[in-house]
């Protein structure tokens, strides 16, 4: 089963993917809008199906803005049928294309093929940014060579961060892949943000690896 995200404006086509694709498995949430979509993308989806017709921004500039964002795959689900489109989607980070009509079948197939192989390239197993280095696998992080005494969730907030080093990553993105909430509560992570501020040898005035982007999210690079 996977979490599937789909952005598709026409409600014949959308109710009848949804259909098909809940009766394969799949939990599927669907919107019809592109910045409805760019809101939702942060969500733990494992997959985001796109359309490119979309009435308030075309799904080629919505899979973009997403690509800043999100790493999750997209599937482009367009009835337009151009080479040149095609080469330049993929180019520009989707991870498949499917010409309509096609069927919930097909598009379940489409979507198991980009999960095994994305799925098939594991993160590594350990972690370096700057004086940090985070072992995965013995969920030890040490810092300029010493080790850090953290709690569950403050490991999972620094991997996931440092997993994504140099990228700003939004609050709600953070939330989901680390509580699981999608809809969590901003002040938990700022809590933490805290905690592990404070063991990192810094603060929110003076930081050196965790900065905050106001309005935006939160980014971990190396000082």
């Amino acid at each position: 089963m996977a979490m599937v995200l789909l952005v598709e404006d026409d409600e014949i086509v959308r109710q009848a993917l949804i259909h098909e694709l809940t009766d394969l498995g799949h939990a599927v949430h669907s919107v019809a809008r592109a910045l409805d979509a760019l809101r939702e993308a942060t969500g733990g989806y494992d997959m985001i199906v796109l359309d490119l017709g979309l009435p308030d921004l075309d799904g080629g500039e919505a899979l973009k803005m997403m690509r800043a964002v999100t790493d999750t795959p997209v599937i482009i689900a367009t009835a337009r049928d151009d080479e040149r489109e095609i080469v330049r989607l993929l180019r520009s980070g989707a991870d498949d294309y499917m010409v309509k009509p096609f069927s919930g079948d097909q598009l379940d197939a489409r979507i198991q093929a980009v999960l095994r192989r994305t799925r098939a390239n594991p993160p590594p197993d350990v972690l370096e940014v700057g004086g940090l280095r985070i072992d995965l696998d013995a969920r030890r992080a040490d810092l300029d060579g010493a080790p850090l005494r953290l709690t569950r969730l403050e490991f999972d907030l620094l991997a996931f961060l440092a997993a994504r080093a140099g990228r700003v990553v939004r609050r709600r993105e953070v939330l989901a892949e680390v509580w699981r909430q999608a809809n969590g509560d901003d002040q938990t992570l700022d809590v933490h943000m805290s905690w592990l501020r404070r063991k990192l040898g810094e603060t929110a005035a003076r930081p050196r690896y965790l900065h905050t982007v106001r309005g935006v999210g939160v980014m971990l690079t190396a000082p």
